[in-house]
């Protein structure tokens, strides 16, 4: 009987020891304080997917993934990250108006007025030609992840156009309920005309109505915290997302995949976008905060990293051109979370890294009191870094 025992507990050594390790396992175990301090605690809700790229001799692509915590029934709140959809999908629309016939693009000036004719929004400030266009508001949700640019667009397209677009590309585990506007009517849009240089009227787009209905999420997770504010008063009961955003991180993942490496995805599964579409989009969201003139955010406000949590997001004035990162951030309710695909040319490593974390030490949601900068981004920063360094090695 002992041999037997000796003979198993020899076998599960050799088992243990050979198991392979993988890039994010190492990059876990780095020695960074930010790393661990939040790896030792389990209150931080933490899932990670790294798809490392895989090129075949004949240049096809496949991914190899390595995940920490993944689970697509786990709820975090995914901020201003539903705006990269948003922006993608008001490009797939603008095509679908040019099927028709409209003379439009993402260059054509519109305004915005309410169903009751009230005016929302005529002149852009940030834009040196003072046009409100589609273009712009995606050049600003990438630079600085502009609210209003987001609901101008949430309302071009409405909310069943929205969810019935990536549902029909298999990006199922997304629900995108709602704009970033206190008391919002997220089921009747805005107005929007569009017009050329003459101020001849192009198109004009009527209020919709959202008619899909949305049900509450079924998932882990959705009730968060011991208390939560709102109007000023607190409550002392958990926060109820149920009927909050939704974007799970494998579709974040799929979503971003969709756009840099499109030719992976079947026909059904990719989004109906033109190669300066494309170029448009890797462009914008590669873009750091100082690198535009128009808009212009060189004010002091902002700085190189503003909307780049990974390797860059604890540091300000260090970025290198050479390192691209093509993303998207969302930070809210404590909630910290990026999808990327970093490419460094001269080291020639690229990689889709997303992650989500959970940073609120008072476990009260909406004070806006959260360990953003000395928990959230020191770990994504760090995580970035660790990550990069292990895919050099190989």
């Amino acid at each position: 009987m002992l041999k037997i025992h000796c003979s198993v507990l020899l076998i599960f050594i050799l088992l243990k020891c050979s198991a392979p390790k993988t890039a994010l396992g190492n990059a876990l175990n780095d020695y960074n304080p930010a790393i661990q301090k939040v790896l030792n605690e389990k209150k931080y809700e933490i899932q990670i997917l790294l798809s490392q790229i895989i090129r075949n001799p004949t240049g096809e692509i496949s991914f190899e993934e390595n995940t920490y915590q993944i689970d697509e029934d786990q709820y975090f709140y995914p901020a201003s990250t539903v705006k990269l959809p948003i922006a993608i999908l008001a490009l797939q629309k603008l095509n679908t108006l040019k099927s028709k016939g409209i003379q439009i693009n993402g260059n054509t000036p519109f305004y915005i007025t309410s169903r009751k004719g009230d005016t929302i929004i005529k002149r852009d400030s940030t834009n040196k030609k003072g046009f409100v266009t589609v273009n712009h508001l995606i050049k600003k949700i990438f630079l600085v992840s502009d609210n209003d640019a987001y609901n101008y667009l949430f309302d071009f397209l409405g909310r069943d156009y929205i969810n019935i677009e990536l549902n029909k590309r298999n990006l199922k585990q997304s629900q995108i309920r709602h704009k970033f506007l206190f008391g919002a009517d997220n089921i009747n849009t805005w107005e929007y005309t569009f017009f050329d240089k003459n101020q001849n009227i192009v198109f004009h787009q009527p209020s919709l109505n959202s008619e899909l209905n949305l049900k509450p999420h079924k998932l882990k997770g959705l009730f968060k915290g011991n208390a939560y504010k709102s109007s000023g008063n607190l409550l002392n009961e958990p926060m109820n997302f149920s009927k909050k955003n939704r974007i799970s991180i494998r579709n974040l993942d799929g979503i971003l995949k969709r756009i840099i490496f499109p030719e992976v995805f079947s026909k059904q599964e990719r989004f109906n976008l033109t190669n300066e579409d494309y170029s448009f989009l890797r462009y914008w969201m590669s873009r750091n905060t100082l690198e535009s003139t128009n808009p212009n955010y060189n004010n002091g406000k902002y700085w190189d990293s503003y909307s780049k949590f990974f390797i860059y997001g604890d540091q300000k004035g260090a970025m290198n051109r050479e390192i691209r990162i093509y993303n998207k951030v969302g930070s809210a309710y404590g909630t910290l979370t990026d999808v990327a695909y970093i490419k460094d040319e001269n080291n020639e490593v690229e990689f889709f890294l997303t992650a989500t974390i959970l940073v609120n030490e008072n476990n009260v949601f909406n004070d806006d009191v959260y360990e953003f900068d000395r928990v959230g981004i020191p770990f994504l920063a760090a995580l970035g870094r660790a990550v990069k360094k292990e895919l050099e090695k190989e």
